[in-house]
């Protein structure tokens, strides 16, 4: 087992290689395993060696539980890339290391099929499915973890010794509870997932066509933008507050609109636009685009320009929106503030939003809402360890800088934006009739920060609800030691 050390010339790229450059780390080597063997004799040097331990896939944490000085260990998993069809198990395995694009493309070029996932092509499977999953196709299909049917993790005993674990989700399967962790919990909890299986809940038989949804045949992809220049405060609350009535009305299991996903960007005045992404699946593109700006962008009164483009699947997948992933992004340091809604944002909420983003201030960010709900609202909270199934937006509050004299107004805005926004629940979304927590693949550290959540709610209750005590079981089993922790990492019980 080869270690990459500082002296080697592949370190600086590995150890740089992150999304956010907010964090940075200096591991004393970095391991690229090629196989679960590899990953378990890695695992079990660092833990014979009292070595601090962490995984990546993709690098795309948000937060700084990779980048982190004070780990000596990183198992980059980017080598572990493989994807098949396990006729064996009646389901599609994926190695850690793959990435979104690259599952994508294998899955549609192979079966014609297509699992929902993130947005970003980069993003690492192997983070991203034990988080919940979710992206573009997610109402319509709900999230990627609903579709896992296995897992293979490299755990540690309470001897110390690592081992490699396959759990299923098969009734019988004695490491059930294993799975069930799997399809929400996040990483960095309970060991390193080395593959997953992949197969839809109600899928029968052994055929890897039927074995997940079809792909879409196409994608027709959607962009409106406004100049903000020509908003007041009425024009800007007419809009946000259309977006959540429409998200209120459009996110049940039945809607005819659950091929249709959209992204309000209200941008900081700074950034100049005010602007709906969006994307439809189907022959019907154009009619829901049609009908969702009639509710959305027609009543606000301003003049907005509308971009469509039709494109197959797999391009679109590879390179979605180019200019949200565009060159330069990686060298950003970023904060992002998420929080699930079950009603749309109140008047004193939008008006709080308006403030924030018209504050005369030296910096780049905006609040981005997000459609939701749909199929992923038709899986019972406990069903999977991802516990918010009732919600109609994911809506977060981000700012990003390259300069680092950015850093501290931006944290500043950006923070108290958010704890603005939930005056009466102690600054942060906490579950109730309105809102119901946060996305643990978005994580936020500052929600286990007295100084800026004063609910009286622990961090875990707004990732987790109910299913927490249950995580704590699983953790209490399967790493005894919490040699996998971070900031917001599962307690043992």
């Amino acid at each position: 087992m080869e270690k990459i050390t500082p002296g080697d010339i592949r370190y600086s790229d590995l150890a740089d290689k992150r999304f956010n450059k907010r964090f940075a780390g200096k591991p004393d080597y970095i391991v690229l395993p090629a196989s679960t063997a590899e990953v378990t004799a890695a695992v079990q040097e660092a833990v014979s060696s009292k070595r601090r331990l962490v995984v990546r896939s993709g690098g795309h944490c948000l937060e700084g539980f990779v980048s982190d000085p004070a780990v000596q260990v990183l198992l980059d998993m980017s080598m572990m890339t493989h994807i098949s069809y396990d006729t064996g198990r009646a389901a599609f395995m994926v190695e850690a290391g793959a990435t979104v694009g690259e599952m994508y493309r294998r899955l549609f070029l192979g079966w014609g099929v297509v699992l929902p996932a993130g947005e970003h092509p980069g993003i690492g499977m192997g983070g991203h499915v034990v988080g919940g999953a979710f992206g573009f196709l997610c109402r319509e299909y709900g999230l990627a973890a609903d579709y896992l049917y296995g897992v293979e993790v490299v755990t540690v005993d309470a001897s110390g010794k690592a081992h490699a674990m396959i759990a299923t989700r098969e009734t019988n399967d004695p490491n059930r509870e294993l799975w069930w962790a799997h399809t929400g919990a996040g990483g960095g909890n309970f060991g390193i997932v080395t593959r997953y299986w992949l197969r839809s809940p109600h899928a029968t038989g052994n055929d890897p066509y039927t074995a997940l949804p079809k792909a879409p045949a196409s994608i027709t992809t959607f962009r409106v933008s406004w100049d903000w220049q020509e908003f007041d405060e009425g024009a800007f609350n007419r809009l946000t507050k259309n977006f959540g009535t429409w998200c209120q009305q459009n996110s049940g299991a039945d809607s005819p609109s659950l091929p249709l996903f959209s992204i309000l960007f209200l941008n900081h005045r700074n950034i100049g636009k005010l602007e709906i992404k969006g994307l439809v699946t189907g022959a019907d593109a154009h009619q829901l685009i049609d009908n969702h700006l009639a509710d959305i962008a027609v009543p606000v009164g301003v003049p907005y320009s509308l971009q469509t483009e039709e494109s197959p699947w797999l391009r679109f997948a590879l390179n979605p929106f180019p200019e949200l992933f565009q060159p330069g992004l990686d060298s950003v340091a970023a904060k992002v503030k998420d929080a699930y809604f079950r009603q749309p944002l109140t008047d004193s909420q939008v008006a709080t939003a308006y403030r924030y983003l018209t504050a005369e201030v030296p910096i780049g960010g905006g609040l981005g809402m997000a459609t939701y709900g749909g199929k992923v609202n038709t899986i019972a909270p406990d069903a999977t360890a991802t516990a918010q199934r009732s919600c109609i937006m994911d809506v977060a509050c981000n700012t990003g800088w390259i300069d680092p004299k950015g850093a501290a107004p931006s944290l500043a805005w950006v923070r108290n934006f958010y704890k603005d926004l939930f005056p009466g629940s102690g600054g942060v979304p906490v579950p109730n009739e309105q809102t119901d927590g946060a996305m643990i693949n978005h994580p936020d550290a500052d929600l286990a920060d007295p100084a800026w959540n004063q609910s009286g709610i622990p961090w875990h209750t707004l990732y987790y609800k109910d299913n927490y005590p249950r995580l704590q079981q699983v953790k209490a089993k399967w790493d005894p030691l919490n040699i996998f922790h971070h900031a917001l990492s599962i307690q043992p019980a």
